[in-house]
Parts: structure tokens; C-alpha cells; sequence
């Protein structure tokens, strides 16, 4: 069996030329491939290096690492005279060129990298500067899933988001063997989810599934394989999701076919395949006019849908007119079972907020009396410093006051904040204060609409 996927079955560890997000904060996450060398010729003396405005982190320190660790950022000379050849080049492309070549010859053990599997030993990584860790600034590594593959993957299109897409694949009913058919791929945040969630953990070879002529050779429970049909009018966003889903290892779930399904219907490239009937049992459709696709999804002989069982079927629709007119059609074409849904997700965050005076100076909390004592010794503490300032002057000591309980007890503000932070370790911070929650004010989604319906199964005279 081929190696698995990394959105399917990451590895123990990070590994050379594999796919890896940075986690840097909660709504901010980079991908990047992991490289044992500088494969994008910066001129870095550390090798490859990903920048962020959160510091700057060679590919050295992120290799071998365990999914989730913290990667401490390192100090990298990013100018042009830290980078090695670019500043001697002058910006000339042909002197870059020339620079390029020279660092080839010079380390071809690089070039001799053989591809990675799981059953074989890492290389080394090639002799680079070491990394020196920075003061401040750090990530957590994390392995590719659908969900961190939204949050970072670059916009082409519109993307669906999480709460959106887990919603439309359980309302599809979609389990590891089903079949999906989806149009309007766009930017591949739905296509990743799927692939995974239609991953049957068995041998995803396209040659199982033969062409079927009647339902009673269609495949059983037991030896179905989950299968991802995108399709996608866009020329150019076709070709990068199809390079994305090769590069992820996900070809043998998805594949990306570039069609007009408006006008083409859901047929497939090269009909003299081993597998060309789709028989789908779900279909996603994301496109500006669902209407015009709806034609194509029925039950005559050269449908893309499964005979035997009721197919599942969900447009998104950002306006409520294409609403109007999706279900219009629906209905014309025999679809049962339409309702429409609007999702309207909203993250709660949960917290515990602390007030009080000890709390000056710590990150995330209130700073302001609690009650009605604190405020009191707060102004005893400031009133008792203005007549140590002011006694200072003369040569007769300060008048205490015998009702003042802190008399004789001021610290400087630099000392009480040291006594504060010196107090918070012995403290169980997360059991203290009020556990309140809010929502988040901005939502990462957008406004849609989705319809679904059913299609009821094929029904002759005998099965009558």
C-alpha cells in the first residue's frame, strides 16, 4: 500500500518535504513545506527559512520535531547583506543565476535527496549555519488537517469554512466508501474535507471499481471505496488544486476534472478508464446558477448519480434569489425532502476574569480594586508616600498615624510588582476569578444559504 496521506495519517514526527502548518496565533496560521535545503535560492545562512511577522523560523529547528511542540523563533540576519550571494549579485538576475548554480556544484549531496517514505531513514539535514534562539517569539507546529488547512491555505475563491462544510457532510450523510460529486471547487477547502471524510482506511486504487451496467453490480458495503469528484470551470484554479491535491497525496481520493458542468454535465475526462461511472450518492454544488446544473442530476442512463439508493444533494448560495430558483427546480426535477438552512456560527470563549489590586502588572487581567478595602489601602499606601516625600525634606520625622495599619510598610511600585510576580507562582491561576464567556465579535464566515434535498432511488415496474 502507498503512503497515507498527511491529512489522513500524519506521522509521529515532522519530515522532510512534507507539509506543515505554523501555528502562530489563535486566527493566524501559515503552511509551509518542511526543506532540508534552500529550495527557493534566498541566499539564507541557516537554509530555508520561513519569515513571520512573529519572528523568523529555519526549516532545521521545524524537522523532527513532535506534532504540536513549540518552536522557540530564531535571530536571522534577513537584509540583504545577511543573505548569502544576493548582496555580491547587486539584485542582477544573472549574477543570482550564476550564484544559484555555484551553491549547486558546491553541495550536490542536497540534490541527492531521495524522496522520503515511511520505512526509511531521514537524511541529514546539510551543513548550514546553526540557529540561534531569539529572545522572544515562538509557534507551534501542527500536523495538516482540513480544519488548519482552511485557516491558511491561499484564497482563490470564496472558501467554506469549517462550522459550514461539517454541517453540509453530515446532512449529506457522507461516511468513509461514500461517492461525492462537487461543483465549484474554487480554493479546495471543501475538497480536503471531503477526501477525509470518505477515506474508508482501505486501498484507495481506482482499478477495485469497475463499470457497472445494472445496480445489483454496484459495490457493497464491503468492498465500496470513497471517492471526491471536483469539478471546476476555472482553467487555472483547476490546475493549483489539482497540483495541491497531488502534493498533499490525496490523487488516489480526488480527482479534479476542468468542466463547463452547466453545459457538460458531471462526465468524466477519459471515458476509457477503469472506473468511468461516478454512481455518487452526494452531491455539493457551489456554483453561481445551481439551476443550470440541476438538469444533469437525474435518473436517466448517463446520470453521474447511483441508482440504487437516494442521493443527497446541497447547494451554498450567498443570495436569496438563487434560493428561489434552486428549489423552483428542484421541485420540477423530482427532488423531495427541500429545506433550506442558514448557518450563523459564533465562536464563545471561555474565561476566567481576575480583579484586584494583586493582579497589577500581569498580563490579561483587571487591575482596579476588587472591593471597597483594596481601594482604601490603595489610597492609605499612596497618601502615606506623599508624607514620606514631604517629611523627606525637613529634619523632623514623619507623624504616623496609630489608625494607619500600614504605616511604616511603603515599597516602591517597581518593588511591588516584583513581589506580585514573585506571589503568582505559588498561585493556581486557573481556578481563581470568575469564569465568564463571551462571543466573538467578527465571525470568519459569510453570509449563505444552503438547500438541501433528496432524490428518491430508481423505481421500475418490477420493483413494483
Amino acid at each position: 500500500m502507498s503512503n497515507l496521506s498527511p491529512f489522513l495519517q500524519p506521522t509521529a514526527v515532522t519530515r522532510p518535504d512534507a507539509l506543515a502548518i505554523l501555528h502562530l496565533k489563535r486566527d493566524l496560521l501559515t503552511p509551509t513545506v518542511l526543506r532540508t535545503h534552500d529550495d527557493e535560492q534566498l541566499g539564507y545562512a541557516e537554509g530555508k527559512v520561513t519569515t513571520t511577522r512573529y519572528g523568523n523560523y529555519p526549516h532545521s529547528t521545524l524537522i523532527r520535531q513532535p506534532w504540536g511542540s513549540q518552536i522557540k523563533a530564531s535571530l536571522v540576519d534577513t537584509g540583504t547583506r545577511g543573505r548569502v550571494g544576493l548582496h555580491a549579485a547587486n539584485g542582477k538576475k544573472r549574477k543570482r543565476d550564476d550564484f544559484s548554480r555555484s551553491r549547486q556544484e558546491a553541495s550536490p549531496a542536497v540534490q541527492d535527496i531521495e524522496p522520503i517514505t515511511h520505512h526509511s531513514k531521514l537524511p541529514d539535514v546539510p551543513n548550514t549555519k546553526p540557529a540561534v534562539p531569539a529572545p522572544t517569539g515562538f509557534c507551534h507546529i501542527l500536523p495538516p488537517t482540513p480544519e488548519t488547512w482552511t485557516a491558511s491555505l491561499p484564497h482563490r475563491t470564496q472558501v467554506v469554512y469549517t462550522p459550514d462544510y461539517s454541517y453540509i457532510l453530515q446532512r449529506l450523510r457522507v461516511a468513509p466508501g461514500t461517492r461525492l460529486v462537487e461543483a465549484g471547487a474554487g480554493s479546495g477547502s471543501f475538497t480536503h474535507a471531503a477526501a477525509r471524510a470518505v477515506f474508508d482506511g482501505e486501498s484507495q486504487d481506482s482499478t477495485i471499481i469497475s463499470t457497472h451496467t445494472s445496480s445489483e453490480e454496484l459495490p457493497t458495503a464491503s468492498t465500496r471505496v470513497g471517492k471526491v469528484w471536483s469539478f471546476e470551470f476555472h482553467e487555472q484554479r483547476a490546475r493549483k488544486l489539482d497540483a495541491e491535491i497531488q502534493q498533499h497525496g490525496l490523487q488516489s481520493i480526488v480527482t479534479v476534472t476542468h468542466r463547463d458542468v452547466y453545459e457538460d454535465g458531471f462526465t468524466l475526462d477519459n471515458p476509457s478508464s477503469a472506473n468511468p461511472c461516478i454512481n455518487a450518492s452526494a452531491v455539493f454544488l457551489d456554483l453561481p446558477a445551481p439551476w443550470m446544473a440541476l438538469p444533469h442530476l437525474t435518473r436517466r442512463p448517463s446520470s453521474p448519480l447511483n441508482p440504487s439508493v437516494s442521493v443527497h444533494l446541497c447547494t451554498f448560495s450567498p443570495c436569496i434569489e438563487q434560493v428561489q430558483r434552486t428549489v423552483s427546480a428542484l421541485r420540477s426535477l423530482g427532488w423531495l425532502e427541500i429545506e433550506m438552512v442558514e448557518l450563523s456560527a459564533h465562536r464563545i470563549e471561555a474565561r476566567r476574569d481576575r480583579v484586584g489590586l494583586q493582579e497589577e502588572g500581569l498580563p490579561g487581567v483587571n487591575a482596579s480594586p476588587a472591593n471597597v478595602e483594596e481601594a482604601i489601602g490603595r489610597l492609605r499606601e499612596v497618601e502615606g508616600r506623599d508624607r514620606s516625600y514631604h517629611h523627606g525634606k525637613t529634619s523632623q520625622p514623619p507623624v504616623e498615624d496609630p489608625a494607619d495599619e500600614t504605616a511604616g510598610e511603603y515599597v516602591s511600585k517597581q518593588q511591588r510588582l516584583q513581589n506580585i510576580r514573585e506571589a503568582q507562582m505559588d498561585r493556581k491561576l486557573y481556578k481563581e476569578g470568575r469564569l465568564t464567556h463571551r462571543s466573538e465579535p467578527e465571525l470568519k464566515t459569510h453570509t449563505s444559504y444552503l438547500v438541501f434535498a433528496i432524490l428518491p432511488r430508481a423505481w421500475t415496474d418490477e420493483d413494483e
